[in-house]
């Protein structure tokens, strides 16, 4: 059994993966415990929710891991899980994942932002900054963009509340002319690169290639069962 953890980073999820993977809505604390207690073999957490619940907790990651669960990480909550706990063995993917790994990225706050809910299909209203940075990279690599420019407009959008962080917010906070700042505003939106969804794309196929039977190598940590964890069980 396959299951994904995934939302606003890829609301079209179920596209991608026929019968074989189980797509579920974003991991809240327990979530990945319950799923390998159904029987899951391969666990993806790519969303997480995490404002107003608890979100999903290291420690039934690492029962996960410690039962021999394979556990991928992407693109949003899953990153930073996959950060958190990849010495214990779960597996992070994509570029959001490495720039955490490798501190380029350091804020919870940069995969973060505001969406519908799950029955308007997570209808992103703003930026997250991953993507606001991937969109900016690749415009200043097509010369597009002045290096100025490129580090004005992601000063402006990392000085925004994530709640905040839109394209029109951003370029407000810019200093440029208004009739440069219209043009900026229609080039961002036309070329936005959405870093979260191709590192859950990314995640998907892991998941979809992964061997379902359980990890051939023993664990060389122990799992310490605390009376809180147990008191989940």
């Amino acid at each position: 059994m396959k299951v994904v953890f995934v939302g606003p980073s890829l609301p079209d999820a179920a596209l991608f993966v026929g019968n074989e993977v189980t797509i579920c809505p974003p991991a809240v604390q327990g979530d990945v415990l319950a799923a390998v207690g159904r029987g899951a073999r391969v666990i993806g957490v790519v969303d997480g929710g995490f404002e107003y619940i608890a979100p999903v907790w290291h420690k039934e990651i690492l029962y996960a891991l410690s039962r021999q669960v394979r556990v991928f990480g992407a693109a949003s909550m899953g990153a930073l899980r996959a950060v958190e706990c990849g010495v214990f063995g779960m597996v992070g993917i994509g570029r959001i994942y490495s720039e955490y790994a490798t501190a380029a990225t350091v804020d919870d706050s940069d995969v973060a932002l505001l969406h519908g809910p799950e029955e308007l299909g997570y209808k992103a209203l703003t930026v997250p900054l991953v993507n606001v940075r991937a969109t900016l990279d690749e415009l200043e690599r097509h010369q597009v963009l002045t290096r100025g420019l490129r580090m004005a407009l992601e000063a402006a959008a990392a000085n925004l509340f994530f709640k905040m962080r839109t394209w029109r917010a951003i370029v407000a906070n810019v200093d440029l002319p208004a009739a440069d700042r219209q043009q900026l505003l229609s080039l961002l939106r036309s070329s936005e690169v959405d870093q979260k969804r191709a590192d859950a794309l990314a995640l998907i196929e892991a998941v979809r290639a992964a061997d379902d039977h359980p990890l051939p190598a023993e664990v060389t940590w122990q799992f310490n069962e605390t009376f809180i964890f147990s008191e989940k069980l």
